[in-house]
């Protein structure tokens, strides 16, 4: 997979004067269906998360509240992306290395996963990673 397989999804926005809303519906806005939903949060200063990639699993990532980095990485091209906008998703196919950095105070990150959790779809070592994609 080649990191420009990995975009920005322009979600539906309702803009209302009591407040707007944005709906995903797995299948149709983005390419999977949902089977889990989790979010960061509390995220100290500094900090990093991410450090991984997955065999399988399709993600959509999404800064619900404040602001964060998200690093792509497809073993030959990097990219960094800024995420500050909940109605802004960010796909995420299988096979691309990710971290998140640059958290602002009080970000949410909420992903969106095509699978349920299985530590056998990590890859928790780059080294591990390049050599899967045939680079290392």
């Amino acid at each position: 997979m080649s990191i420009d397989r990995c975009e920005i999804i322009d979600l539906p926005k309702i803009s209302d004067p009591r407040g707007n809303l944005t709906f995903i519906e797995g299948c149709h806005q983005i390419p999977f269906a949902i089977q889990r939903v989790y979010y960061l949060y509390d995220v100290p200063g500094g900090a990093e998360r991410g450090g991984h990639a997955h065999k399988e699993l399709h993600q959509l990532i999404i800064a619900m509240s404040g602001s964060f980095d998200v690093i792509l990485d497809d073993g030959n091209n990097k990219k960094r992306v800024h995420l500050n906008r909940s109605y802004n998703g960010l796909y995420i196919c299988p096979m691309i290395w990710r971290e998140l950095d640059n958290f602002s105070s009080g970000s949410v990150c909420m992903v969106l996963a095509s699978n349920y959790y299985d530590e056998v779809d990590y890859y928790r070592d780059y080294a591990e990673f390049m050599r899967a994609r045939g680079q290392g």
